[in-house]
């Protein structure tokens, strides 16, 4: 099985790159096509999936964006703390999505990406059982991978806080804190103190 690609561009695009935003708005999920998604494990085997899953999610009504939400969870962080191969090249649609006003279930997008940035659960265990690093299938380095995905696109976290929407800025406040991009000068509301 071959790794997931580390260096294509949807998962290098900053939020400080006004083009690709501006595409973003026009042409949500574009960069789709670019993955080899049938390649790429998730918890299930194959990520084929997780394109229609991202799709149903950016235009799905909100009961059913919320049921594709949850399946992409369980395929890429597993019982909330268990990331894959699959999940690193995830995590930029997962901001994109978090970005659309018309998106129903953007702070659950939010906590889903704080799960990620928090997952340590195969760097744990390795470091009980360092063989584990050993493995074919390096899970310590797709959870690195996943962790940094994350942290690359925090500069979206102040647009997310300045919305005004309660449920997206207790979400955000909580993943920037993750982050450790605010600490403590962050109110439970999300407002600067």
């Amino acid at each position: 099985m071959r790794t997931a690609p580390t260096g294509q561009q949807s998962t290098s695009r900053t939020e400080s790159d006004a083009p690709a935003a501006a595409a973003a708005r026009q042409a949500p999920l574009a960069g789709l096509g670019q993955v080899p998604w049938a390649e790429i494990k998730d918890s299930t085997g194959s990520a084929a999936a997780i394109p229609l899953l991202l799709n149903t999610i950016a235009w799905g009504d909100p009961a059913t964006a919320r049921a594709a939400l949850e399946d992409v969870r369980k395929r890429i962080c597993q019982y909330g703390f268990v990331v894959e191969q699959a999940t690193a090249v995830t995590v930029p649609f997962l901001w994109e999505l978090a970005q659309l006003p018309h998106v129903s279930c953007r702070a659950r997008i939010i906590q889903l990406l704080k799960s990620i940035a928090d997952a340590r659960q195969w760097e744990s265990t390795a470091a009980a059982y360092p063989k584990l690093l050993n493995h074919r299938e390096n899970h310590v380095t797709w959870e690195r991978a996943a962790r940094q995905a994350v942290r690359d696109r925090r500069g979206v976290l102040r647009h997310l806080m300045a919305e005004g929407d309660a449920e997206i800025s207790r979400a955000t406040t909580e993943l920037a804190r993750a982050l450790g991009e605010w600490g403590s000068h962050v109110s439970d509301s999300g407002q600067r103190v």
